[in-house]
């Protein structure tokens, strides 16, 4: 067990013990004295219930089987006194169905005896995180109507926009599945979480998953979970993000991307709104809605057969496009200074306008990278650049250097171009190109096969491939 009761201000985590075992009492107060905690101990409920209107406790390990009123009934009076302290039932092998039921009832989590100190340690630790976590969340609460949330995150006031903005607002307030559609870099995840923010749900969290970064077995632990010793270095049990999103939103980016036998377990916790960890074997209920982000044409998917028609229409309840840069081409000078404005602050300089010639390259630029590329853009030409004002010079577009005047005009054309000219800027370092155009490596990897791009055939110099 580690020292992580206390941070350098705060006081110390509070635990309260109910056990009517001494030696299960004693072992656990000197474990978790030891690391910090200011501990109690309880032989029985009453003498909880006295405990916990005298003072306050963050956590509370209780014990299901006691004499008289047990952990079942006790755990009614602690969310009755207190609903924010966080309760871990301790129970015997023989007695996890009841475990079950309490976390059904509120519980945060479960332990088995014998009790692994480290594990037990993990449950504290995740229990006063969420505990923080939901504390700052009311106090955010008062304060949400004078942020920027919803539609107003959305930067731009070209018809595309507003035409997007009304369907957010339309579909927000409803538990509707809504497929989000568009290029990369066009923002997905921004709409997504619009419709959270302005959603019943925007005091609950947010749970984003990139399922196009995580290997399939990875993609499974990720979202369902898993139990202890479920396969090989699962030391703890560990809740999934689906669970996480519980009474929020699961944003699944990149839904393409999963393979078909994930599509079949999405498919069922989508419907029963049950998801069973790996390793385990009984479902838990939870409360979530479900926004997902594509950049794939899914219906060639279907057709081609790597993408399952039933899971592909429960996801297309709603279906909502983010529009490419180049189809809201009045909209890149107020992006542009809004970008200006945040690296601004961000990096402490004092740049505060683009010059005429400079905004004049940006707004003729063709964006394949859209939004994306463009904050990259300015993000670094801040780096480079001198105050007061972003020049032309500053500004890392091919154009500059006459490559967007050559060639085709088509989008492929343009991507093929810019994703060279970025492989030729970091001498061909995959890595750093995956960066710089902010997607995985994969794609990049996608992009050079697609285009036939290697250093020969676009002139770029020496570096390695990361």
């Amino acid at each position: 067990m580690t020292d992580t009761a206390t941070t350098d201000c705060s006081p110390p985590s509070s635990i309260l013990v109910v056990d009517d075992e001494p030696s299960v009492r004693h072992s656990l107060s000197s474990w978790f004295k030891k690391d910090g905690y200011d501990v109690a101990t309880a032989e029985n409920a009453t003498t909880a219930l006295h405990a916990l209107r005298d003072r306050h406790y963050d956590v509370v390990l209780l014990d299901i089987r006691m004499p008289g009123m047990d952990g079942m009934e006790l755990q009614e009076h602690i969310h009755r006194i207190d609903p924010a302290i966080a309760v871990i039932m301790i129970t015997a092998f023989a007695s996890v169905e009841t475990a079950v039921q309490a976390l059904k009832q509120g519980a945060f989590d479960y332990v088995t005896k014998p009790i692994d100190p480290d594990e037990l340690s993990h449950l504290v630790l995740r229990a006063l995180e969420q505990r923080r976590l939901r504390s700052e969340n009311s106090q955010l609460r008062a304060s949400l109507d004078t942020r920027l949330v919803g539609t107003d995150a959305i930067i731009g006031e070209s018809p595309a926009i507003g035409k997007m903005r009304e369907l957010i607002e339309h579909v927000a307030p409803t538990d509707a599945t809504v497929l989000i559609r568009g290029e990369s870099g066009t923002g997905k995840e921004l709409i997504a979480r619009a419709i959270h923010a302005a959603s019943p749900r925007r005091y609950f969290p947010i749970v984003p998953v990139n399922c196009g970064a995580l290997a399939e077995n990875l993609l499974e632990s990720e979202l369902f979970g898993h139990e202890r010793g479920a396969f090989t270095g699962a030391q703890f049990r560990r809740k999934g993000k689906i669970e996480m999103a519980d009474g929020g939103t699961l944003f699944l980016d990149e839904v393409g991307a999963i393979s078909p036998k994930m599509q079949v377990d999405l498919l069922r916790v989508l419907e029963s709104r049950e998801v069973v960890r790996v390793g385990a074997n009984r479902p838990v209920k939870v409360d979530f809605r479900v926004l997902c982000a594509t950049n794939e044409d899914l219906e060639k998917a279907v057709a081609a057969g790597r993408f399952r028609e039933d899971f592909y229409y429960r996801i297309n309840v709603f279906t909502i496009e983010a529009p490419p840069l180049r189809a809201r081409r009045g909209d890149v000078e107020l992006l542009a200074e809004h970008f200006l404005r945040h690296f601004a602050c961000q990096m402490d300089k004092h740049i505060t306008e683009i010059t005429p010639e400079a905004m004049k390259l940006l707004t003729a630029y063709p964006w394949p990278g859209n939004v994306r590329e463009l904050a990259n853009a300015i993000e670094r030409a801040m780096v480079v650049g001198k105050p007061p004002a972003i020049r032309p010079e500053d500004l890392p577009l091919s154009r500059r250097d006459g490559d967007a005047d050559t060639g085709g005009d088509s989008l492929a054309d343009v991507e093929r171009r810019h994703v060279a000219a970025v492989l030729e800027r970091t001498g061909w370092n995959v890595s750093r190109a995956a960066e710089l155009l902010q997607v995985d490596r994969a794609t990049v990897y996608n992009k050079m096969k697609r285009y036939g791009l290697q250093r020969e055939t676009a002139g770029a110099g020496a570096g390695e491939a990361g």
